[in-house]
């Protein structure tokens, strides 16, 4: 009887005892209460470089943690290609790193941060990020696919069990280059003066663009001069095995760089020899990003055509007037939701490479297609979703 009191007044001096530790014992187990918040950038490049943004970790709780997860998912809401995502992180202010991405599920691509963060209670830590939607290598640009959109979800979590303590969405809008002709005259002469305008690549997003190359596509009646330094430079056309009378002339230079909203241009002048076929022919332009070895395989959008009528060189000898200029053709390149290609860089968007490996851009899609005696015909592709 008296071990059973002793033992009773033991468990009860415990019980209090107990009660009354259990606050901060309970502070030293429980969980840490995480949150997370992510800046994406309103808009990114098709093509073009990673756009930097931040994620913003925080520990809301009364426990330390050193083991807080950042986890991404990517959507573009079509099937990409491999190496058309890349999504990167720097923790020490200069080196930064890939983050791995695979598929998880359908469209979903994911990836986690690789190294774990150290949250004490009551703090947080901003990584800095990029993301950029590059569909391909350098020099080896995607030819068929893209997106119009991203959904960008980044949760937290800590451990190893995955499970997200918070998550925070955001939408990240895709856009790419456009290219145009300025003032194309609209008659020309056959072994006659050269007709002179301008041809213009802009970049309307937040990224920076290397490799690009801004093609303009005519016939093999053609010379075409840029003017560099002030000197007229006579260009070396460039063809595609598949359709060798299409020239192909790197009016900006090839793998030009473009800053982020930036814009290049060219005083070009186009002269066609005397055996030129006389009527209309056409003058296409198309901004190609990381064109490889293959001509005009890459990541492409293109402008409106400008139409040109080839003419008789007069049989008297006199003083030709001037020829009346225009803007580019009212039959623009579209887009997959119809919008032309002045204001939207998604045209012409990567076409489907060919069995040959020449893209479509080079077998007629964004190249040129004879279309009658003389003429040369544009056609426009439509981007396609979900082919890689």
């Amino acid at each position: 009887m008296r071990s059973s009191v002793v033992a009773s007044a033991a468990g009860l001096l415990l019980t209090i005892t107990g009660a009354a530790l259990a606050p901060g014992a309970l502070a030293d187990t429980a969980p840490p209460e995480l949150a997370v918040s992510t800046e994406a950038p309103a808009e990114i490049g098709l093509g073009g470089l990673p756009v930097a943004f931040t994620t913003t970790a925080s520990n809301t709780g009364m426990s330390d943690t050193s083991s807080a997860r950042l986890i991404y998912r990517i959507d573009g809401g079509v099937a990409l290609p491999d190496n058309a995502l890349s999504l990167e992180y720097r923790l020490d202010g200069s080196t930064w790193k890939k983050i791995p991405l695979g598929i998880v599920e359908g469209t979903v691509w994911g990836g986690e941060l690789p190294e774990q963060l150290a949250l004490a209670a009551g703090k947080s830590q901003t990584v800095q990020m990029r993301i950029g939607l590059p569909m391909g290598t350098p020099h080896n640009g995607a030819s068929n696919g893209g997106t119009e959109h991203l959904k960008l979800t980044t949760m937290i979590s800590y451990g190893a069990s995955g499970a997200a303590n918070a998550t925070d969405f955001d939408f990240v809008g895709v856009n790419g280059l456009t290219t145009r002709l300025i003032n194309v005259p609209t008659t020309a002469t056959a072994g006659g003066a050269a007709i002179t305008f301008k041809a213009t690549v802009n970049n309307p997003t937040s990224s920076a663009y290397e490799n690009v190359t801004d093609v303009l596509f005519t016939n093999r009646y053609t010379t075409v001069q840029v003017r560099r330094s002030g000197t007229w430079t006579t260009l070396k056309p460039v063809t595609a095995a598949a359709e060798p009378d299409v020239y192909g002339y790197d009016v900006i230079g090839k793998d030009a760089s473009l800053a982020a909203h930036g814009t290049a241009t060219a005083d070009v002048r186009v002269s066609y020899r005397k055996d030129a076929p006389l009527g209309k022919t056409e003058l296409s332009p198309c901004a190609i990003v990381n064109e490889g070895s293959i001509p005009f395989r890459g990541i492409t959008s293109c402008g409106a055509k400008a139409t040109v009528t080839v003419q008789k060189a007069a049989a008297t000898t006199g003083t030709a007037s001037p020829s009346p200029s225009a803007t580019a053709s009212s039959s623009p390149a579209t887009t997959g939701n119809g919008a032309d290609a002045t204001s939207s860089g998604m045209t012409a968007q990567l076409a489907e490479t060919g069995s040959s490996g020449l893209s479509a851009t080079a077998l007629g899609a964004a190249g040129l297609v004879a279309a009658g005696a003389g003429a040369v015909g544009f056609t426009a592709v439509r981007r396609r979703h979900g082919r890689a």
